[in-house]
């Protein structure tokens, strides 16, 4: 047990070192706006040659930075976290895995080798998601593969469309009469990695998986991997005149079923996922803007207050005998003093309270909303889930604080292990001074914007509103949907999309599958096949034991007979030839 914790502290620091040497090439290539291009060649022939390039820009080495401090902190955060876990070897190797695959797919711009990075993120996430080995892992794990391979699928398409290019670069793809098929499954597919609807049930459901997965895989590889590659291809895709307004409806409304969903929910870990959600929405609904340059920089400070709000609940989970209901906690701030007020600064950071991380990047996305030529109806739904984002958001914050004391009996929180609390403290400062820095360090992050002030202030006000609503609903105890209703049944499965994409589309196929193995595996390839050869050889030879045995005299005159015939027609031949 303590080599396996001791593997994990190893890992952990080698990722912080990795950072370390990554950061100031970061600054290097932001400051002379540089890209490095690299092609190693595997085998090269006459007519052909086989490649493998690597892109070195600020996009990718950003990136690249910011998963390996949120995998350094949740990897040390895991040494105590699973320091029970006999597997811990395992599951450290397995992470390790999926961080490797996150930065292949960060650094290849051929969307051949980009298989390489997108296969083993699917791979790797299904042997996360059914780590625990139980019902509940596995149907979730099955779910999340089965919504993984969707993408699979549709970039192996997009592949066979570059192949009439002969051409597998992103960077050199031209408009064909192909383009507009191509750029449809690229973005579909990207649809399935970052869960947009109607893709959506796998992310909740993926919540069966460890906390520390959680941590790092729904806050900034898996989930975040479909916007990288929407933002890679992006030049590309805004050619496609449709683009822009089907990446604005599904984003808003992913955003919008994400935020009712979480104000239904009691599961921590789930509201948690759901709040990912609503980001990954509002993501979207930025890249439907044409705002690529805010997509990524919301998308490197959604990662940072994510991965901690994640390892917050995780701390609260872990001392609370892993209950995840909301309604079991109650008065933990004098209790886990520095967890809590962690949860708070991470809660704050997703509402988008002033000069914190999430401030800088989400208030630009929805000044950019009042100030682009968008819908109205899309602006209404768009404030109106930031309002719900804002009252999921105060709802933790109120169980969390100010509730009654419901915990289990003998239940002990504390703050006191250090291998717990320090990666907490390094993401907080992340969340705190995250936006700022990265605004000071990028030139595309600052986006000059002239609104009113009615306009400026309705972002906050928004916000505040929503705040207001969860506190005086929290307050008065107001319960007119009760768990059991039919309406709290509706918005807790994100509007049944749970059900829909899951049961129907499981049982046609078993269905089918039962149909398929009783007619042909069970059936006709039982009559044809083996069984049936061998019933065929058994019959032959009991037939020819039953002549031989029964008639041998038949067929020894049926020889002679033969034998005689022969002699006679050969005489007789010679008798009637010329020579003779």
């Amino acid at each position: 047990m303590f080599k396996s914790m001791k593997f994990s502290s190893i890992c952990s620091i080698t990722l912080f070192t990795y950072f370390t040497f990554m950061f100031p090439l970061l600054i290097y290539l932001t400051l002379s706006n540089k890209i490095i291009l690299l092609e190693w060649e595997i085998l090269s022939n006459s007519s052909y040659s086989i490649t493998f390039p690597l892109i070195l820009d600020p996009i990718s080495v950003s990136f690249s930075c910011v998963v390996c401090l949120i995998s350094a902190c949740v990897m040390f955060f895991t040494s105590s976290y699973m320091s029970a876990d006999p597997f811990l070897t395992r599951f450290v190797w397995l992470v390790m895995l999926f961080v490797l695959s996150m930065n292949i797919l960060v650094f290849v711009p051929s969307i051949i080798s980009l298989l390489l990075g997108w296969d083993g993120l699917g791979i790797v996430s299904f042997a996360l998601v059914i780590y625990y080995q139980n019902m509940k892992s596995l149907a979730a794990g099955m779910v999340t593969a089965l919504a993984n391979r969707i993408g699979d699928v549709l970039l192996l398409i997009s592949i066979a469309i570059c192949a009439n290019e002969a051409n597998w670069n992103m960077m050199l793809i031209w408009e064909d009469s192909m383009f507009p098929w191509l750029c449809l499954c690229i973005m579909v597919g990207a649809m399935t990695k970052s869960a947009q609807i109607p893709f959506s049930a796998w992310l909740p459901a993926a919540m069966a998986a460890p906390t520390p997965v959680s941590a790092l895989v729904h806050s900034s590889t898996l989930v975040t991997a479909g916007i990288f590659i929407l933002i890679r291809f992006y030049y590309l895709l805004a050619a496609w005149p449709l683009f822009n307004f089907l990446a604005l409806f599904i984003g808003t409304i992913t955003l919008l079923m994400a935020g009712i969903g979480a104000n239904h929910e009691h599961d921590l870990k789930k509201i948690i996922a759901l709040s990912t959600l609503s980001q990954l929405g509002v993501m979207m609904l930025s890249l439907g803007l044409g705002a690529w340059n805010l997509t990524l920089f919301h998308l490197y400070t959604h990662a940072l207050f994510k991965a901690l709000l994640f390892l917050c609940a995780g701390a609260i989970i872990h001392n609370n005998s892993n209950v995840q209901d909301i309604r079991s906690f109650g008065a933990l701030a004098p209790q886990m003093p520095l967890t809590i007020t962690c949860l708070n600064i991470a809660n704050l950071a997703l509402c988008g309270a002033p000069f914190l991380s999430g401030f800088y990047s989400k208030d630009l996305i929805l000044e950019t909303c009042l100030y682009s030529p968008t819908n109205c109806i899309a602006l209404a739904l768009i404030f109106l889930a930031t309002g719900m984002t804002a009252a999921y958001s105060i709802r933790l914050s109120l169980v969390t604080l100010w509730q009654e004391s419901s915990n289990l009996p003998l239940t002990q929180n504390s703050d006191e292990d250090w291998i717990v609390t320090t990666p907490i403290i390094i993401l907080t400062l992340a969340a705190i001074t995250g936006g700022l820095i990265l605004q000071t360090m990028f030139f595309y992050f600052n986006e000059p914007i002239y609104l009113p002030l009615t306009h400026k202030l309705l972002t906050i006000s928004v916000t505040l509103a929503g705040a207001w609503i969860a506190l005086n609903i929290w307050k008065l105890k107001v319960t007119k949907n009760p768990d059991g209703s039919l309406m709290n049944s509706f918005f807790s499965t994100m509007w049944f999309l749970s059900m829909i994409t899951t049961q129907p589309n499981m049982i046609k196929p078993f269905m089918w599958a039962k149909t398929m193995t009783k007619s042909i595996d069970q059936g006709w390839l039982e009559v044809l096949g083996g069984k049936g050869t061998l019933n065929l050889a058994t019959k032959t030879s009991v037939m020819a034991q039953l002549i031989q045995s029964k008639h041998i005299n038949t067929i020894i005159s049926v020889m002679l007979l033969t034998a005689a015939s022969t002699i006679f027609l050969l005489y007789y031949s010679d008798s009637l030839s010329p020579s003779a």
